[in-house]
């Protein structure tokens, strides 16, 4: 019985995958510039629909794309706000410093993001007596709006009855017993008991610190979730929260050592609910009662949840950024890689003629995988991005010299140019490889040990270096075997120097 389907030759292969390569590369390219494909198609559609509505008999017309944002740029290219926040540590002890500054910067990361801003750059700067909190948010132009929004996220803290003597000790410093306006103590233990946020916090100013209650290890550090509840017989609105297993622990903690007394929750340095424990609360959950309607229930529950600070904090330092610069850097940027691409090219077709050109047509399919990838992911490009996707041009271009000399060595040996190709690539390949894997390592360590602006550097750098391997060993490859075929295979004069 005669197969069905017969297995391709080896030339309908290769003629299969450079296709499929070529149909990707255009796919690639729309991607970057849709403007220019937009312009094509409007150019063609006349064309295309009178051909075929005269000649198919249906109107068919090539699809125009939606052009979108462009690409994602960083500070230095876009403009935006540079934010500095001093975080007050005084109550957290030395050895959770580092942990309390990672949870801050989560918890502000968190924040950030509700406001659209891509890629924000977050980072912790420590220094002998303080510690910092650096913001970078590209493409807001209003440092009072982003300056309001982090600031909503609430400080959720968990308190504890003061002593008796504390209270009274306290509170003495404000009502001293030998001036006119002094008051018994049990007066001044009835300030506490009867508590309210405006009182605390006028104490509070006044002291230095809160004389009703004490504030424990519990805060929103530890938190996991925060829901909108009802209570069950009431209908009151509440906040349920749901803390994580070691913030369970402490609850668990907190509430047997107060049994028969009061846990207040504050927000902001202002109580919200001061309930009394019944029993010992497992399981870390905790309620949230006060006078809340539905709307404000739901924005601080949604605050919480963006992320509730571990520490306080407050702005020292506000800057807007402009544009202007950055575009300025950006253009520079540009004309200096097209100068630099268009000499690569010139060298390689000079140098390596028909081998060097197809490098080139390689490279160019390079360029648009590479741009479309760092458009979809999304990427956010920087000046030190962009160096690091040029320099990872010049590690493609370092692939395919590697190649084509190889090439001149096998020609000299060999008569038959297809099997000097395979040889040349079979052989380059151990080079190219260590080569490409001692930069990506590099590429690699930069990106998990250093900076944001470093990051962006490494990140393209790697992601390219990447591509460059497909393209010098697969796109290059390709090409070259498509052309080796009848008297061509013979001119080897054009393949190379």
């Amino acid at each position: 019985m005669r197969r069905l389907f017969q297995k391709p030759t080896e030339r309908a292969r290769i003629w299969m995958i450079v296709i499929l390569i070529l149909a990707a590369a255009l796919f690639a390219a729309n991607l970057d510039y849709p403007a220019f494909w937009n312009r094509f198609a409007d150019w063609a559609n006349p064309k295309v629909e009178h051909f075929s509505s005269e000649y198919i008999g249906a109107t068919w017309t090539l699809p125009r794309t939606q052009e979108g944002d462009g690409y994602s740029l960083g500070l230095d290219l876009q403009g935006g706000v540079h934010l500095v926040y001093e975080a007050d540590l005084s109550d957290i002890s030395p050895a959770d410093e580092v942990d309390a500054m990672a949870s801050l910067r989560d918890a502000i990361e968190r924040r950030v993001n509700f406001l659209g801003v891509t890629e924000p750059v977050v980072q912790v700067e420590r220094g002998e007596d303080s510690s910092r909190l650096i913001v970078e948010l590209a493409g807001i132009d209003d440092p009072n709006k982003a300056i309001e929004e982090i600031g909503k996220t609430p400080l959720l803290e968990f308190k504890e009855s003061r002593s008796a003597e504390e209270q009274e000790g306290l509170l003495r410093e404000v009502f001293p017993a030998d001036a006119g306006e002094g008051i018994g103590s049990d007066q001044l233990l009835g300030i506490c008991s009867g508590a309210n946020s405006q009182n605390i916090a006028t104490f509070t100013q006044i002291l230095g610190q809160d004389p009703c209650y004490a504030k424990t290890q519990l805060t929103g550090q530890y938190l996991e979730r925060a829901t909108v509840t009802n209570h069950p017989q009431t209908g009151q609105i509440q906040i349920a929260l749901q803390f994580n297993e070691e913030g369970s622990k402490l609850f668990e903690e907190i509430t047997e050592r107060n049994v028969g007394d009061v846990v207040a929750i504050y927000l902001d340095g202002a109580p919200v609910s001061i309930p009394v424990v019944n029993q010992t609360i497992t399981g870390g959950q905790a309620v949230i009662t006060g006078n809340f309607t539905l709307d404000e229930a739901r924005e601080l529950t949604r605050n919480l949840n963006a992320g509730a600070l571990p520490v306080p904090i407050h702005i020292i330092s506000q800057q807007r950024i402009g544009a202007a610069l950055g575009e300025e850097s950006l253009n520079d940027s540009l004309k200096a890689g097209i100068i630099a691409l268009l000499a690569v090219f010139v060298f390689l077709i000079i140098i390596y003629r028909l081998s060097g050109f197809l490098a080139v047509i390689s490279l160019g399919m390079y360029l648009a995988f590479l741009l479309a990838i760092i458009k979809l992911i999304p990427i956010t490009l920087t000046l030190a991005g962009i160096a690091g996707l040029i320099l990872s041009i010049g590690m493609a271009v370092d692939a395919n010299v590697l190649i084509f000399e190889r090439l001149k060595e096998e020609l000299d040996e060999v008569e038959s140019l297809s099997f000097a190709v395979d040889k040349a690539f079979s052989r380059a390949w151990p080079s190219i490889r260590d080569g490409n894997i001692s930069t990506l390592l590099t590429a690699a360590i930069l990106f998990w040990f250093s900076t944001s602006f470093i990051q962006g550097f490494a990140l393209t750098l790697g992601l390219g270096i990447v591509i460059s391997l497909f393209s010098a060993m697969i796109i290059t490859k390709y090409l070259m075997k498509l052309l080796l075929v009848g008297k061509i295979e013979e001119w080897k004069f054009i393949w190379s120097r």
